[in-house]
């Protein structure tokens, strides 16, 4: 850039002495086509280097923009859920998207804007002052203060309006999301001229926000030509008085003008850098008050769970923050390897919360949670939820086939193992009948299966992934009670240590200690779900009300055995018997 500003200098030059020639009939034909000839070279050797410092400066600025959409992406999947409801997903999204697409601007062309245009304007500048003329240069440059302040004048409008414009490209965002995401409820209950409406709104108060912004940066152009206006005006008014006291040549003059023109360029560049740091800058403070959000559950742990899995807690208290009720107390238990341990409740009793502490997913304010008689926050968090998959009631799926969801976990999963563990999950005879089968889309979210049909295949691609510790958290809600069974029973079978031969178990290829046992956690409102487990929980108002195997709870008259006989009940009103 350094050897581009100084090449700048040239044809002016050459110009300039080509018309001194002229005017003192001095001009040949060979001195002519020397001097085009130096500007021709000149322009080519500038064209070769503004490509090789642009294709440098533009890769950087492409590489920080990578650098802060992977630490944005690395920070979300460090926060807990109560992050997502403080900021919503469309926000994030242009976080993630629009503001990074503005720091990558300032990152490249500001600082194009700024070093380019600086150098060009510092070395025409002494040009203009120590080869042609100092007090020309002084007249000329005279309107340049008036102009400085304009540019801080809009550079104040342009901040605030920058401010603005994202803050309601956030919104539109979201708003479109949420949208989108539940089209469907909006077509059922006839909400289409709603929603339009609202969306319509977001739509015009973004553009008002981006008018703003342009209005603003318009002021620059104007403010510019008007300076190099004056300038011109009064280099030529000048110059001429100077040329007339015979103290500048005509040749000097062109020099001048040509050169000042040069600083076009730089008065373009430096309005161009202040609009670009301005929106980077509001951009990269959107960006790093996001970065800046402490994650709740800090990842300093050492270890790594080795062997068989045993659990153990005893959790005094956990309230979620924000909250004044407290969702667990005076909980304790244990859960020995290869075993299965049954929590059932009512809702809100806080099953699914003991999950998200098992998980570190919150954190448990009073009392500890053991992993191998380690504490869970001595394991690396990464390295602690590779050893536990949770199965939630709402399945998630991605926007692929059928069989990538399947191998989501485990990608380098053969065809066959993709249906044997559909097959055990029981959704394999359901896919076989899709126009597709396995490689059949199936839509965002998975939009186009049933909540049965997506419980399934969350479970296929659980057993598929054969972690050391499974959670199924309340993730048979949506089957029938008959394929219920089934899929347990195939669930149990294949987590058993023993047997290794057998057609239905699914062994992962890379799975150390594949022979062990494995671990699992069912979480449920429908009680034939635990029936087989080695120990059965049951928890009411975050408390443990009562514990045993399902033939111990029956004994009693508690909650349990009340709930099992009232769902029996209500299974035989169901099926007309």
């Amino acid at each position: 850039m350094v050897l581009v500003a100084l090449l700048g200098l040239v044809p002016p030059w050459i110009t300039g002495e080509v018309v001194d020639a002229a005017m003192e009939k001095r001009l040949t034909q060979a001195f002519l086509i020397n001097n085009v000839s130096w500007i021709v070279v000149t322009a080519l050797v500038v064209y070769v280097l503004r490509y090789l410092w642009r294709l440098s400066l533009y890769s950087a600025s492409f590489q920080l923009g990578a650098l802060l959409r992977r630490r944005i992406h690395d920070h979300l999947m460090l926060q807990p859920p109560e992050f997502f409801q403080r900021y919503k997903t469309g926000d994030l999204m242009a976080r993630a998207t629009n503001d990074v697409n503005a720091v990558e601007m300032s990152a490249g062309e500001a600082i194009l804007a700024l070093v380019d245009g600086v150098l060009t304007g510092l070395v025409v500048m002494a040009v203009l002052i120590f080869a042609i003329d100092w007090r020309l240069t002084f007249v000329a440059l005279l309107p340049w203060p008036f102009m400085a302040y304009g540019f801080w004048r809009i550079n104040q409008r342009l901040h605030d309006a920058f401010i603005e414009a994202q803050a309601r490209f956030s919104d539109l965002n979201d708003q479109v999301q949420e949208n989108i995401s539940g089209i469907r409820l909006i077509k059922a209950y006839g909400l289409e001229e709603r929603s339009m409406a609202e969306f319509n709104g977001g739509v015009q108060a973004a553009a008002d926000a981006n008018l703003a912004v342009a209005m603003a940066e318009a002021k620059y152009e104007p403010l510019i030509f008007i300076t190099m206006g004056a300038s011109f005006f009064l280099a030529i008014a000048f110059g001429g008085w100077f040329i007339s006291q015979q103290e500048l040549t005509v040749g000097d003059l062109t020099k001048f003008t040509l050169y000042l023109g040069y600083l076009i360029w730089p008065m373009f560049a430096y309005g161009w850098l202040l609009n670009l740091l301005e929106r980077g800058t509001v951009a990269y403070e959107r960006i790093q008050e996001l970065l800046n959000t402490e994650p709740a559950i800090p990842d300093t742990g050492q270890l790594t769970p080795q062997g068989e899995l045993a659990l153990h807690w005893h959790i005094e208290n956990f309230t979620y923050p924000q909250s004044r009720e407290t969702t667990l107390k005076d909980f304790s238990g244990e859960l020995k390897p290869g075993q299965t341990l049954g929590i059932v409740g009512p809702i809100g009793s806080g099953k699914s919360s003991f999950v998200h502490l098992l998980t570190r997913q919150q954190q448990v304010n009073k009392g500890e949670i053991f992993l191998n008689d380690q504490a869970l926050a001595e394991y690396q968090l990464r390295a602690l939820r590779d050893q536990m998959l949770v199965v939630p009631q709402e399945a998630f799926l991605f926007s692929t086939t059928i069989a990538e969801n399947i191998a989501l976990g485990f990608p380098e999963a053969s065809q066959d193992q993709i249906e044997q563990a559909a097959t055990l999950a029981c959704v394999h005879e359901d896919i076989k009948n899709f126009p597709q089968g396995y490689q059949t889309m199936v839509g965002e979210r998975g939009v186009t299966l049933s909540g049965g049909q997506k419980q399934r295949l969350a479970i296929a691609r659980a057993l598929l992934m054969d972690a050391p510790l499974l959670i199924l958290d309340d993730a048979l809600s949506a089957v029938d009670v008959a394929t219920e069974k089934k899929i347990l029973a195939h669930l149990f079978q294949n987590r058993q240590s023993h047997q290794p031969e057998k057609s239905h178990q699914l062994v992962k290829s890379h799975q150390p200690d594949q022979q062990k046992s494995k671990t699992t956690i069912i979480v449920c409102h429908r009680l034939t779900a635990v029936e087989q487990a080695d120990n059965i929980i049951v928890l009411k108002e975050g408390a443990p009300i009562e514990t045993g195997t399902h033939k111990e709870l029956m004994a009693q008259p508690g909650w349990y055995a009340k709930m099992y006989q009232y769902q029996q009940l209500e299974k035989v009103v169901e099926e007309g018997r």
